[in-house]
This record gives C-alpha cells, structure tokens and sequence, in this order.
C-alpha cells in the first residue's frame, strides 16, 4: 500500500493543536510524530512514496458535513446536485464525509426508502457518505422497519413537524417513533417548525397580496420554531428518546435547547451557516424575486434581532454543538422561478457543501470561535453525534486518512466564476472573502484535492456503517 508523509505542519484537533507529522500508510493514518521523526533510525521522507509538505499550514480532520439532500425531491422538481457532483463540491470544500437523507413518503415502505437512496449514491460519490432515515409515514409498518435501522448502519431518523401533507408527522405519531428511538438508541432528528399554522400565516399573507420571498420570513416566524422546538423537547423528555434539532435558526429556539440541556436531557441541536451570516433583510429581502436565491426552511432571520450574533455565541458555549449546511440546492432558473408570484411555491433549499469549512475559519479570523472549536464543530462532533467517531473526526493512528491540509495565510473568493463547483446556476455566497484556503484533501489515503487541482473520482466514496451516537451526556 502506498505510504504518505505530511511534514511541517501543525496537527489541530479538538482538544489542542501541536506541530506534528502525519503518517499515512494505504487508507489509514498510521502514525502522529513528532516533526522529523525517524523510522529505525531511518530518515521517514526518504521512506515513503510520497511527502506533502504542509509547513507554515494547519492539518486537520476531512470535515463531515451530516445534513445533505442529494437529489432530493421537493416541490415538484429535485435538488441539483447528484451525488456525483454533490459529493465532488464537498471535497473541493475540505469535507470527506457526508451524511445524507433517505427517504420514506407517505404510503411507502422504510426500506424502500432506503434501498432507492443506496442506488442514488453507490458508484457515485467522490467522498464517503452515509443516510440518516427520513420517516414520512409514520405507522406500525414504519416503526417495526425502524427497529431494523442500525442493522443496515443507520443511527439516525428525522421527523418533521412542517410540511403537512408531504412529511408531516402530528404529536401522537412523534410519540411513536420517539418511544421506538428510545428503545433501540436511535438519535431522533426533527424539523421543528409549526407547519399548520405557518400554513395558515402563508394563506393569510398570499390573500393579502404579499408574494415576494421576504415573505416566506414572515411565514415562518420565529415563534413557530420556538414552539415546536419546545414541544419536541417534551415529547422527548416523556419518552426518553435522544433528540437532535436541525437547522436552528432562532435565537428562542436555542433557548430552549439549553434549558433542557440544564436540565440534563439529551438535546442537541445543529446550526447552518446561513445563519451565521444571512439576514431576512440583507437576503430575502433582496428586492423582487431576487430573495428566492436564499428561500430555505427555517428561513433566515432578521439581523436587528440579533439571532446571528446568538448561533456564534451559541457555539461558543456549546448550547449549539455543531454546523452542518443543510445542502439542498436549486437553480433559479426553472427551479426557485416556480415560485414567481407565489413564494409558497420557491423550493426550499441553499447550496453551501463546498462552502462550509471556509465560512466556519472566516469565524476564526474573526475570533469568533476558536481554532479548536472550528475543528469540532465540522469535524469532530458531527463525527461522534452520529457514530462514526474513531474512524472519522480525529487525526490519531488507526483512524482513516482524512485529511484536510488547510493554509492560513491563503485566500478564498467564493463566487458563481470563482470557487463554485456545485450544480447551480448561482452563488448563495457570491462575493464572500475568506481569509484562508484549502491546499489539499486526502479521502481514505487519496489526495483527492491538491493545489487548485481536482484529482479524485466518482465512485471511490464508500458507504459508512454507523453506530449510535457517542456523544451523549
């Protein structure tokens, strides 16, 4: 097996950072060395096939970015980006792993679902991949194939308390399924959004004539979050089940997830950088049916109630644990304009897998968070949040070699004819400046991205068997 040495770098883990060589032998690290290291008394860049030097650079774990719609279907149409071009985006992003969503609809069978997803993905992707389960029908079919979930490597199934009629699952049936959860050590994921009475404040605001996308905002007010995150924490609380809230957006929301945390309950919840960085006003706002670009569910919220400067500080003191994208992209073009004179009709869903770890360092830059945290927040936890820790989310001996060589004195200009490798026919993040760059990716041993330059392929992603989660209290 071919062996590789990174040298000169400084190794930066969750815990702390060191100047370290790497040592990879075939798809695994095989060692962490102090630089310069000898191999019996041997000079060890003399002894492997190939040396990447990484001076003057941070080395870290491949980043996992576990919330992506690859080809998923919604509204009428399917998000853009195919496994295949979904997947080749992340890596150029500095992400090797992905945990993407199968998907259950009202009237099908579980593992259906899940057996479509495997076809979508297999001999498709550039990096490795997993599923979390999507239940759209919860009944007793469904939650006896969920039993079987960690049999087939899923750790993991989501809910949603939006979308009536699509994915909407009432009290009694989240009950269910969490009682199931509880039971067999699942980690519950929920979309906790009031989706009958945003559907009501979405008539009301179509009846008035308010079409634009600043009103999909509007719609989905804060206070629809906050409830249903507070109320998915209860059901919770009753059944014992682990609960993992997606897509956190509303500084209330998190409040309620660090109350029970206070409280000791097994919640956590997961943030997007759309909300670190968008606003209703600067965004959805844009003027005319230019706000469709970021239509995206929770939506993003207003910058005068502060709920951006809330997701920093929230990561910061862990009431957040983690950012993943959320990755569900659409063109403008014959895409979000089914939705011109109708916002209800804009499919939902911002591109930003290849963005994610530079927007996350620009945090750093900007002390924000810290070096550490950057580290465990896109890599690390997500890793033992959904148990893939040990083989991913850490550079120690024994783990895969994924691994991101990343250059802070490099630069990033993120644009539609700059840095955009992802299926769109737009940038959500056009004119974003970062303040680093990433030099190099390594996919279990494969240099996959090296020095602006794409070197990997479909296919050699492979699927990740997940255990339950690691992470919690």
């Amino acid at each position: 097996m071919a062996t590789t040495l990174i040298s000169g770098g400084t190794v930066v883990t969750a815990t702390g950072r060191s100047a370290a060589d790497v040592l990879v032998d075939g798809e695994k690290i095989a060692a962490v060395l102090a630089p310069g290291s000898t191999l019996l008394g041997h000079d060890l860049a003399a002894s492997v096939d190939t040396v990447l030097d990484a001076t003057g650079k941070y080395v870290i774990p491949g980043g996992i970015d576990a919330h992506t719609h690859m080809q998923m279907p919604f509204g009428g149409t399917e998000a853009s980006d195919t496994f295949e071009t979904g997947t080749r985006a992340a890596a150029w992003g500095g992400t090797t792993t992905i945990v993407d969503f199968a998907i259950q609809r009202y009237g099908e069978r579980v593992m259906d679902g899940l057996a479509a997803w495997h076809d979508k993905a297999a001999g498709e992707c550039a990096i490795d991949y997993g599923f979390h389960q999507i239940i759209g029908d919860v009944n007793d079919d469904s939650l006896k194939a969920m039993e079987s979930l960690v049999d087939e490597g899923v750790s993991s199934y989501k809910l949603f308390m939006a979308y009536p009629g699509v994915f909407y699952s009432d009290d009694a049936q989240i009950y269910k399924a969490m009682r199931v959860g509880a039971e067999t050590g699942l980690m519950t994921m929920m979309h906790a959004e009031n989706g009958p009475a945003i559907d009501a404040m979405v008539a009301e605001l179509l009846a008035q004539g308010k079409t634009d996308p600043y009103y999909h905002g509007v719609a989905r007010a804060w206070q629809m979050e906050e409830e249903a995150t507070h109320r998915a924490i209860m059901l919770a609380n009753l059944t014992g089940a682990p609960l993992y809230v997606v897509h956190v957006s509303a500084k209330q929301a998190v409040e309620q997830l660090a109350a029970a945390r206070d409280n000791g309950q097994n919640v956590f919840g997961e943030t997007c950088p759309q909300y670190l960085y968008l606003s209703l006003e600067d965004q959805l706002g844009a003027g005319g049916f230019e706000g469709a670009k970021w239509v995206c569910s929770t939506p993003l919220r207003s910058k005068h109630e502060h709920h951006q400067d809330h997701m920093w500080q929230s990561l910061r003191t862990n009431d957040i644990q983690m950012v993943a994208t959320d990755h569900c992209p659409f063109c403008m073009k014959g895409q979000k304009d089914m939705g011109v004179g109708d916002f209800s009709k804009i499919p939902n869903g911002i591109g930003s897998v290849e963005h994610r770890m530079d927007l996350m360092y620009q945090g750093v830059v900007d002390g924000k968070i810290s070096l550490e945290r950057w580290v465990e927040i896109t890599s690390t936890t997500p890793a033992r949040m959904f148990g893939m820790y040990g083989a991913k989310g850490v550079i120690a001996p024994g783990a895969d070699a994924d691994v991101v060589i990343y250059d802070p004195n490099g630069h990033t200009s993120i644009g539609l004819d700059k840095t955009h490798h992802m299926n769109m026919d737009y940038s959500a993040w056009e004119g974003f400046e970062i303040e680093g760059h990433v030099d190099t990716v390594m996919s279990r041993g494969r240099v996959v991205i090296n020095n602006n330059e794409y070197l990997g392929s479909k296919g050699h992603g492979q699927y990740v068997r997940r255990s339950t989660s690691q992470y919690l209290v």
